[in-house]
């Protein structure tokens, strides 16, 4: 009889974990918990009659690297090349990406003239922050914040409006709190093999790449940024699931894990809501800090470690607008936490992915992102702040940001409560004691998903790939 892995939590690196362990060559018997109604996790998409579509989580996934490569082989793998939209490289949404600082939006530099001269909101032309670099010591600290890291090897600048802004963007984080190490590692061991950051990106990058596939091939000849799908990124938790159920995988969903223990026998003995289950080996893509209140008690070494995790909440407000045009065209713009904390951001949707604006008169599409670190300051308890708060905010950014005077023909709020894990100082130092603690204790036990090395959804699809490797031998 094979042996029953039990996957907790379905959400995208839940799922493909599963998607893993059903294509190994003697697959086990897998079960899939989840506790909500749904599977795909952060990945939602509401889809209009219209053909409209608003995405609520990730909105787009970067082809680039070995993780980028081996998501475009499981998108080839699931059917789904003929939805995918590729943004290419000479795409407005590729090349312009602004920063609303001053009260005035500015396009980040890019070119060569960029480098050479002062570009607002910068004071001095950019090449002075890379010559800095390229003649700073190498830092000699195990850890550092962003902001700390960046401001000694760029300078003030830069690390007070564009890494600020930027750890707004991917972490909804503060640079100031969050760590080099573990957010940047590619800068971090650049600075530490070449001495300059610089250097090491371009001398110090590896040839290496994941899984070839005719997506992967054709992203790199035509210079991707980014791609979606055309019925939103859900696509992806839904290709999966339909990949799964014929496979044998029992999929289940109002199905909170209450209690892990293990029994006598060295399983472990999930207590759920209605019943237990047993189980020879358990994946957790759980966040780390659900997974610590269902430990058992002997685990609390592990517990405390990953209670140490934090994440913060973001409201994601979509909005779409009738009979107006933006101001400019591009991605979107980040906003520095010295112009507005509240703000993070708003995604200029209908110009990445004009396929989601769906039929009728063209339409202007926006997401903007609120809080993040700075949410309770903010707004208060993201469990009980009112949806009609963060609309009136998020219209009111989009008023003086983007000049968008009329009201949104549709909008839509949501707020994902502890959505984005915090990789704080010394985060690197807690996912040691971790594994250690697994290898120590031999636990049937594999963490998966964003609480550990990685946020975006190539990281969370990443993990699961490498942890089932490992289990699968």
């Amino acid at each position: 009889m094979p042996p029953t892995v039990a996957v907790v939590g379905g959400g995208i690196s839940g799922l493909a974990a599963c998607y893993h362990l059903a294509r190994g060559p003697r697959p086990p018997k897998v079960l899939l918990l989840e506790a909500s109604a749904r599977l795909g996790g952060w990945l939602q998409s509401t889809r209009t009659a219209d053909g409209t579509v608003f995405e609520h989580g990730p909105r787009g996934i970067r082809p680039g690297g070995v993780v980028g490569t081996d998501t475009l082989h499981m998108v080839s793998e699931l059917g789904l090349e003929d939805d995918v939209l590729p943004v290419p490289g000479d795409h407005p949404a590729s090349r312009n990406r602004f920063l609303y600082t001053g009260g005035a939006l500015h396009k980040l530099p890019s070119g060569l003239g960029g480098l050479l001269r002062p570009v607002p909101p910068f004071s001095r032309a950019l090449l002075w922050s890379g010559v800095r670099d390229l003649l700073a010591p190498a830092g000699t600290e195990p850890d550092e914040s962003v902001h700390a890291f960046v401001r000694r090897r760029f300078g003030q600048e830069v690390a007070d409006i564009a890494v600020d802004s930027l750890c707004r963007g991917v972490f909804a984080g503060d640079c100031r709190a969050l760590s080099i190490r573990s957010c940047f590692p590619a800068l971090f061991k650049a600075e530490r093999c070449w001495r300059s950051v610089l250097l090491g990106l371009a001398l110090g990058s590896g040839k290496e790449r994941g899984t070839e596939s005719g997506l992967s091939r054709r992203a790199r000849a035509e210079r991707w940024s980014q791609w979606s799908l055309r019925g939103g990124m859900e696509s992806l938790a839904e290709a999966l699931v339909a990949f799964l159920r014929p496979r044998g995988v029992e999929l289940h969903c109002h199905a909170p894990l209450r209690r892990l223990r293990r029994h006598p026998d060295g399983r472990w003995q999930l207590t759920l809501a209605d019943g237990t289950v047993m189980a020879d080996h358990v994946v957790s893509a759980l966040p780390a800090a659900a997974l610590a209140e269902v430990l058992p008690a002997e685990a609390e070494p592990l517990s405390r470690e990953l209670r140490r995790i934090p994440a913060v909440s973001v409201a994601v407000v979509n909005l779409q607008y009738k009979g107006v045009a933006l101001p400019v065209t591009g991605f979107g713009h980040l906003v520095p936490s010295s112009e507005d904390a509240s703000l993070l951001g708003i995604v200029y949707d209908s110009v990445a992915f004009p396929q989601h604006n769906g039929a009728g008169a063209a339409s202007v599409r926006l997401t903007v992102m609120l809080g993040g670190a700075w949410f309770g300051q903010s707004f208060g308890d993201p469990a009980a702040v009112a949806p009609a708060l963060l609309l009136q905010r998020a219209q009111a950014a989009v008023r003086e940001q983007l000049g968008l005077e009329l009201a949104p023909t549709r909008s839509i709020v949501r707020v994902h409560q502890a959505c984005i894990p915090q990789y704080t100082l010394g985060h690197w130092q807690r996912t040691e004691r971790i594994g250690r603690f697994l290898e120590e204790q031999r636990l049937p036990l594999s963490l998966i998903g964003a609480s550990y090395a990685g946020v975006s959804v190539n990281d969370c699809i990443a993990s699961a790939k490498v942890a089932i490797g490992r289990l699968l031998g």
